[in-house]
């Protein structure tokens, strides 16, 4: 038996249902000046610019994601992470069906 106290106890891969197309985003965590979501995406990623207000670190859990930043196309497999500053343009290019993100988000 487990006994958790102030805390709570999920699992990253609950409820995983892929997008036919996109990419759905979950918060997971709202505390002080920092948000944790799990982005899953599909094969079928918009071309979208992103500039965010704030920095965020990120992490590829699953699948496989090409990205741009810095007029550089990034692959990442499983594992890889970056931190992307505030203000930094960035876009997702290229998604693997059932690719999921960690991003932790820091105002």
């Amino acid at each position: 038996m487990t006994i958790m106290l102030n805390c709570m106890k999920k699992n990253i891969f609950e409820n995983d249902k892929i997008p036919v197309s996109g990419e759905i985003f979950n918060i997971l965590l709202k505390h002080k000046n920092v948000v944790i979501e799990k982005i899953l995406s599909s094969n079928l990623v918009p071309e979208k610019e992103y500039i965010q207000d704030q920095d965020e670190w990120v992490i590829l859990l699953k699948g496989e994601a090409n990205i741009l930043i810095d007029n550089k196309n990034i692959q990442l497999v499983p594992g890889d992470f970056i931190f992307i500053k505030s203000g930094n343009p960035h876009k997702v290019l290229k998604t693997s069906s059932g690719t999921t993100w960690l991003s932790v988000h820091i105002y």
